[in-house]
């Protein structure tokens, strides 16, 4: 592909990201609640997968030969929610009613409600298990379909998870592509001073798994992994995208106490203000 091409493909997923930003920043603001460190550190990779990597159609979204998305950490839901409806499948307007009593947009995920949604969220370390399963659907019926799940480190805590994590190469599903938010954080700390993880790539291989490692802020990494998990057989990959919870928002980033609380009105400005500012520096970056 020409740089040229690459460059407005970077540009044009950058914007949106940082688009859904600020969605994730209003969405908050008005439902009082919710967790904006983990959506606001994931922008760039649903705008990737959303915009560039998922075989999905909001005109057709019960195609049997559709991806599959499956949300583990369910608690990011806003930056699901806010990507769903940037891509059309509902309309943007259905934002505000996050958390609202009766709304179809609640706290995690429900299966059924909203086009676009695979699975329900709510319970950490389920989502891999999902996954899984869809995965391996897939081969008995002999669909095409890619399934791409996403899993925060903090639940990597669960037992489930690593059970899924045995299940998937022995069952050589080259067609999963497990997507793991290593961004360090979880609601009461980082995650190396509450259950260390590392060595992450050494016990993903030792299982089976393909690792890729990436900057999950990259949009050019990001959609290489993807590509190159495409072309792995025999067994899943696993992409540890390295982020920053609350990215692009200073006040916010790295700090695990935005894990689970909201920003005030006066907080929610300057936010805007600095995804603004974020928005210009984009566009010169690619003038």
């Amino acid at each position: 592909m020409p740089r040229a091409s690459v460059n407005n493909d970077v540009e044009k997923i950058s914007l949106i990201a940082n688009n859904l930003r600020e969605e994730v920043v209003k969405m908050l603001l008005e439902a009082g609640s919710g967790h904006p460190a983990g959506a606001l550190g994931m922008a760039d990779i649903f705008a990737a997968l959303y915009f560039k990597i998922l075989n999905v159609d909001p005109k057709n979204p019960t195609d049997p030969d559709r991806d599959r998305f499956v949300l583990s950490n369910g608690h990011i839901c806003p930056i699901f929610y806010a990507t769903l409806a940037e891509k059309g499948f509902f309309p943007k307007k259905e934002l505000k009613q996050l958390r609202k009593l009766n709304s179809n947009l609640q706290g995690h995920p429900k299966f059924g409600v909203l086009p676009g949604i695979e699975n329900s969220g709510g319970s950490l370390g389920q989502g891999l298990s999902q996954a899984a399963g869809m995965a391996l659907a897939a081969k008995i019926q002999h669909r095409p379909f890619r399934v791409y799940c996403v899993t925060g480190d903090g639940e990597m805590q669960e037992g489930q998870i690593w059970e899924a994590a045995m299940f998937a190469p022995n069952k050589k599903l080259d067609n999963l592509t497990w997507i793991i938010d290593r961004n360090n954080i979880q609601i009461s700390g980082r995650t190396e001073d509450v259950m260390p993880l590392e060595n992450l790539r050494n016990k993903l291989e030792s299982f089976n798994w393909y690792v890729i490692e990436i900057d999950g802020h990259n949009i050019e990494e990001i959609i290489g992994a993807c590509n190159m998990a495409r072309s792995v057989s025999q067994r899943p990959t696993a992409i540890i995208a390295h982020t920053i919870p609350g990215k692009g928002v200073e006040f916010m980033e790295y700090k695990f106490e935005w894990h689970g609380k909201v920003p005030s009105k006066e907080q929610a400005l300057k936010a805007l203000k600095s995804l603004a500012s974020l928005e210009g520096k984009i566009k010169s970056d690619y003038d």
